[in-house]
């Protein structure tokens, strides 16, 4: 009975934490940044301001909103919204929204077909962000998947099994986590990050603001969950092991 009401208990905690890695995973707003440099305007390798356009006219007429995640990098224009996060709301974002694709966030990447000079020294850190989201997501989901297959057979070795998974996803977000703040408090150079290659035309005091986003937070809620589900079912899974003998 107390093994089936720490199963049942571990099984929210569980399904709750996976859940959220997986919103986190999905949605594009891990860093989330505003800035007043200019338009965006397609060249033939970069994203740029407008040749004609000075960056004093630029800050004047428009505020940039930047948000990504995993899969996208995105921004739109909010000339008269409030500088605030919660103009980032889904709902509440103006229109239109451009996005590029993202996978090989956190770290810059070049929009061109080829890479900034700038940017070649963070392939490393970015690789390793990229495979480890990857991983702490798949290690997630086979471990839920290993549960819901073991727990209407109360079977300890699935457990066992299943809890050493989600405590492995628990601990590769949590690493995640680190190397996002580590990244975004001390290592990013922000106005040549979300700037790119326009932070040569723009004026060298534009305010560049950068926040934690959502996705990020999702993360954060995510990993005690999961690190407790998985300790859980590893706990009753060796307690059920011990009991047959």
């Amino acid at each position: 009975m107390k093994a089936g009401v720490a199963a049942l208990t571990a099984g929210i905690l569980g399904s709750t934490g996976v859940l959220l890695f997986l919103i986190a995973f999905g949605t594009d707003y891990w860093l989330l940044a505003t800035e007043t440099c200019g338009v965006f305007e397609r060249g033939n390798s970069t994203l740029q301001t407008g040749e004609a356009e000075t960056p004093a006219e630029a800050r004047k007429e428009i505020l940039t909103f930047h948000h990504e995640g995993f899969f996208w990098r995105c921004w739109f224009f909010g000339e008269g919204y409030p500088e605030t996060i919660w103009t980032f709301w889904y709902t509440s974002q103006a229109h239109p929204k451009f996005c590029m694709h993202g996978y090989l966030f956190p770290m810059p990447i070049a929009l061109g077909p080829f890479p900034h000079p700038s940017y070649d020294t963070t392939a490393v850190y970015r690789g390793f962000w990229t495979a480890f989201i990857m991983l702490a997501v798949a290690t997630g989901l086979v471990g839920g998947l290993l549960l819901v297959c073991g727990v209407p057979f109360v079977s300890p070795r699935s457990y066992k099994v299943g809890g050493g998974f989600l405590l492995a996803s628990g601990g590769l977000f949590l690493l995640l986590i680190f190397l996002f703040v580590i990244w975004k408090e001390f290592a990013a150079d922000f106005q040549k990050y979300i700037l790119l290659e326009r932070s040569e035309k723009c004026m060298d005091d534009v305010p560049v603001h950068v926040y934690y986003g959502w996705s990020f937070m999702f993360a954060a809620a995510g990993v005690p969950l999961v690190l407790l589900s998985g300790l859980l079912f590893f706990l009753i899974g060796r307690d059920i092991m011990k009991s047959l003998e």
